[in-house]
């Protein structure tokens, strides 16, 4: 592709489409506010009303006066910036289909995605309930999705309100050994993360959840060391998972592809594309969302 059909805005929406087909945690986020942004550093004032209190009504008696409502303004900030910047050196481009630039494009958000999706896993906010960790089995993994809806539930979000929930292939390959999974057969959800539903969740699968590793754990030897079939003592980790549950609205997400451009770098015989992503994200709403962390048993 020669520069001079390089049209910044096709590109940059092009890159957009890619970045929607690859978001997971970025997905299930309120994006209302996001015409309201432009650049590094814009910030957006999201205001939401307090509770409306409901009275017994009884005939030929005067009602309450009116109550005036508690308003909360929360202010998401642009404080992410990602970019890329790559070259298709001449004698490459020659030599490869016609198609190797849209590739690259598409390389180029996959990269953007995953780091859009570890800054959402990334937030924190003093509200948020973190449930204690457990162990995670088949046997036990619709235990912990049922416990999740129930506590959802006692947060007082509605029944009817869409819930979600993000698991790591660790814990994806538990639902499916349980084979309580509906709706796996879109190849093309599945595709963007998208595994099915099970006790009014829909989950998705993604590799971008935090883990962590905890300390060195020494497991027991087994049988005496004249035994034949000794087994001496181990230092071993183990793997901490996280999974979430939320709403839509629990998250919201603004976001900018600022500054798409391609150009001859000096020192180079190539075609090279850069190109700016700006982004924020903030809790909204700290009592519609879950994170649990979990321990899983890789042989149960």
């Amino acid at each position: 592709m020669a520069l001079t059909n390089f049209i910044p805005t096709i590109w940059s929406e092009t890159l957009f489409r890619e970045l929607e087909k690859n978001y997971v945690a970025v997905k299930l986020c309120n994006r209302d506010y996001e015409g309201d942004i432009k650049a590094y550093g814009d910030t957006v004032k999201i205001t939401g009303m307090g509770q409306v209190s409901v009275y017994d009504y009884t005939r030929n008696t005067d009602i309450e006066a009116p109550e005036t409502l508690d308003d909360t303004t929360r202010t998401l900030v642009i404080n992410a910036m990602k970019y890329f910047n790559f070259v298709i050196d001449d004698v490459d481009k020659a030599q490869a289909n016609v198609k190797l630039m849209q590739e690259a494009m598409k390389n180029a958000a996959d990269a953007l995605a995953d780091a859009a999706d570890q800054y959402i896993y990334g937030l924190t906010h003093t509200d948020m309930v973190t449930v204690p960790a457990e162990a995670v089995t088949s046997a036990t993994v619709t235990a912990m999705v049922s416990g999740l809806r129930r506590r959802m539930l006692a947060n007082n979000v509605k029944n009817s309100t869409p819930m979600y929930l993000e698991i790591p292939p660790e814990v994806e390959e538990k639902l499916i050994l349980a084979k309580v999974l509906t709706d796996t057969d879109n190849s093309k959800a599945l595709s963007q993360g998208y595994l099915g539903k099970f006790m009014g969740f829909e989950i998705y699968v993604t590799n971008n959840l935090p883990r962590v590793e905890i300390g060195d754990v020494l497991t027991p030897a087994v049988g005496e060391p004249e035994d034949e079939d000794y087994v001496p003592p181990v230092l071993a980790t183990t793997e901490i998972y996280t999974c979430y549950a939320r709403t839509k609205r629990a998250i919201s997400f603004a976001e900018q592809i600022n500054d798409t451009e391609a150009y001859r770098p000096e020192l180079r015989f190539g075609d090279a594309v850069k190109g700016l992503h700006v982004y924020g994200g903030k809790i909204i709403y700290p009592k519609e969302i879950l994170k649990l962390s979990v321990t899983v048993d890789e042989e149960a």
